[in-house]
């Protein structure tokens, strides 16, 4: 009998530290894909990190989590639209990367097969668009929704309702409408579609789209339904859902067929096939035919066809067994390599990259590419001057490959890392057991830029109109010098300045001034401590419940965390020990920064309001600063309560809580349809007592 091994005290922090980072990574991801349609990484890149950390997960069970992304489906449904609940899960796909993986999956599907028994496949292509949900009653279309994280989708409704290829009604004598259907398929726009809408913007010069997926996406999910009509949107039908009263049917093929003869738009290109050497070959077509087609695909699905066998073969937690999907490579194409330039990140990183001639690539025009790190120049021997072959999955910046040696002219000079910042011309370091170089100049103009642009960003404290360019311009002019100025601004000191006027400048403090009430997990994020993403920024804000607390603590104190370890332990208590630092946090509480975590805000509130479901089932808006809380606060105490804050008004809308400088449409269309509006000092009575409402 062998003995279970435990990984040593360094190799488990190693292991804990890795998993913590691709968590947070992985999460940032998903919500830059899902919710705002701005991917921040490729598809295959992305795919990868997942791997990495399904592979780590699987080998240390004793570091799994039911809060991983691996074991969930999309992410949470934006605050865009009001959220529906799916009647039946929208699950996600399992990937394979090559003809092994695919074998390997056929294989596992044995175990539920009788001795003898034969499988067939259904071969389908997988639309790189938006994966939608619609249900139709007695032939009538009803609603539209987004997967979101597969329990909970936005409700698009209408602007569904305005995308010409979904039918309205369906059915027919010949075929008729079941009392209940739900189907579940692809919105994607047509690569024809998508030069047409680029060729708009730039007569109109207006915003250039990347993508057609991100351009589907994005076409979708307007408030104004009118836009998505205009945008050319299509649709492809391939998964039934929910369903009364449709025929029994016993595979999949023959779904497809059905919703063929309901009048949906079904792909043509799919295959039943009977063994996997068939669906192999149907790969192997499309990956060197995938450009013949009018859009974007990124794959094959595969499905086992019999709907006995999928109903036998079940699922896991996030996807189904009975079926996989096929990714095809990421696309490569070449250009010249013009320079090799460098970038200073906030924590000083020095980071290459290349400028190329450039090149259309996954259907997006790139110049950039990454070059990781001095190593890996190194390694691909890529050249200033070299024709190089670039990869990209589609959305974002590109890979630099490798050099077309075949191409290279004579004399070109390997790549040498620079000595010295390209940007306050300090020595850079490499320090030893590191693949980067260092800026370790804390005054570099650089990274003074990058460390305020972080804590303005989305994932911190969420100071909006505040990008990279205006904190460039805020410290050319004097402004500002660290993040603790941000919150001496004022309107009169802001206008004057270059784009800035009257409007953009109040909009920015009542930005900043918002930013004052941000969770405590957000701050440490904004900090850019080391190490330290969201999810452990959420951990020792909970487990603390004030900056205070933290700041006293003791480093084996903080390694003892679950999922904390050595390496953040250090980190965090590094940090809080320099002198710069601490003085920095005293300005911006000074300054009105709250630096509360949720768990002691909840806290707070449950002494002066009940935790009753007092808001089940009603959809609550709020808009503009409540006084004393922030909007996530806000949001956190309707959930507790049962209900669900949303972010824009419709006429299911319980009611709109007003802050100070509320957006006036959402006023305006509260009145409209007749909903009450309730004043943000009136929130707490609001939570215990939602008839103040009627």
């Amino acid at each position: 009998m062998s003995a279970s091994i435990t990984p040593s005290e360094p190799s488990r922090e190693k292991i804990l530290t890795r998993i913590g980072e691709l968590r947070d990574l992985i999460a940032r991801y998903n919500k830059a894909y899902f919710e705002h349609d701005e991917p921040e990484i490729s598809d295959y890149d992305y795919d990868q990190l997942v791997r990495e950390l399904s592979g780590l997960e699987l080998d240390n069970p004793w570091a799994k989590s039911v809060h991983s992304p691996t074991q969930q489906v999309g992410s949470r449904p934006s605050e865009l639209f009001p959220q529906v609940s799916h009647v039946v899960p929208m699950m996600s796909l399992d990937n394979a990367f090559d003809f092994d993986e695919l074998k390997a999956w056929n294989s596992r599907l044995d175990r539920f097969l009788d001795p003898g028994q034969l499988v067939e496949y259904v071969c389908e292509l997988k639309i790189d668009g938006l994966a939608i949900s619609l249900v139709y009653e007695k032939g009538n279309y009803v609603r539209g929704a987004t997967r979101g994280n597969g329990i909970n989708g936005e409700d698009v409704t209408e602007n569904i309702r305005l995308v010409d290829s979904i039918p309205k009604t369906i059915g027919s004598k010949k075929c008729p409408a079941p009392a209940l259907l739900e189907v579940r398929g692809e919105i994607y726009m047509a690569l024809s579609a998508f030069e047409r809408l680029n060729e708009h913007q730039s007569r109109a010069g207006g915003k250039m789209f990347a993508n057609p997926r991100n351009s589907a996406a994005g076409s979708l999910r307007q408030k104004d339904p009118q836009v998505t009509r205009d945008r050319e949107l299509s649709f492809w039908t391939y998964q039934l859902g929910a369903h009364e009263g449709s025929p029994e049917l016993g595979h999949h093929h023959e779904i497809l067929d059905y919703f063929d003869s309901l009048g949906f738009p079904v792909n043509p290109n799919r295959a039943q096939v009977a063994s996997i050497d068939e669906v192999i070959d149907f790969c192997e077509h499309w990956r060197e035919n995938r450009h013949s087609l009018d859009y974007d695909i990124d794959g094959v699905v595969v499905k086992v066809d019999s709907l006995g066998l999928q109903s036998k073969m079940g699922a896991t937690s996030r996807a189904p067994r009975w079926a996989i999907a096929f990714k095809l490579p990421p696309e490569e194409r070449t250009t010249r390599l013009i320079s090799i330039e460098v970038s200073i990140g906030r924590s000083g990183k020095a980071t290459p990259f290349a400028v190329l001639e450039p090149v259309r690539v996954s259907g997006s025009l790139v110049s950039l590419a990454t070059l990781h790190n001095e190593d890996q120049v190194k390694l691909k021997d890529v050249r200033p001057g070299d024709y190089v072959v670039v990869r990209k999955a589609g959305d974002v910046i590109p890979e630099v490959m490798r050099p077309v040696l075949e191409r290279r002219s004579k004399g070109l000079r390997s790549w040498k890392f620079p000595a010295r910042c390209p940007s306050c011309h300090g020595e850079l370091f490499r320090f030893e057991g590191e693949s980067d170089r260092y800026c370790t100049n804390s005054e570099c103009p650089a990274q003074r830029v990058q460390r305020i642009a972080h804590f303005a960003s989305k994932g911190a404290m969420e100071i909006d109109g505040l990008g990279e360019k205006r904190v460039v311009q805020l410290i050319s002019e004097g402004r500002i010098s660290d993040v603790g100025d941000l919150y001496a601004l004022t309107q009169t000191s802001l206008e004057g300045l270059d784009g800035m006027g009257e409007l953009s400048a109040a909009n920015l403090i009542s930005a900043i001034e918002t930013s004052k009430t941000r969770p405590l997990f957000r701050l440490l994020v904004g900090l850019g401590i080391r190490h330290v993403g969201e999810t452990g920024a959420r951990q020792l804000a909970d487990h603390f419940g004030s900056l205070e607390l933290l700041m006293k603590a003791k480093e084996d104190d903080l390694s003892e965390l679950d999922g904390i370890g050595r390496a953040i332990a250090q980190s965090v208590t590094s940090f809080f020990s320099s002198q710069s630092n601490k003085q920095l946090i005293e300005r911006l509480i000074q300054a009105g920064v709250t630096a509360a975590s949720d768990t002691q805000i909840r806290q707070t509130m449950a002494n002066t309001t009940s935790q009753a479901n007092t808001l089940t089932g009603k959809s609550v808006v709020v808009s503009g600063t409540l006084p004393g809380i922030s909007r996530d606060q806000a949001h956190e105490l309707i959930r507790a309560r049962g209900g669900t804050p949303t972010g824009s008004v419709t006429k299911k809308t319980f009611a709109l809580i007003i802050g100070q400088d509320p957006g006036d449409s959402k006023v305006t269309k509260a009145t409209q349809l007749d909903i009450p509006v309730i004043s943000g000092d009136r929130f707490l009575e609001f939570l215990d007592h939602p008839e103040v409402a009627l």
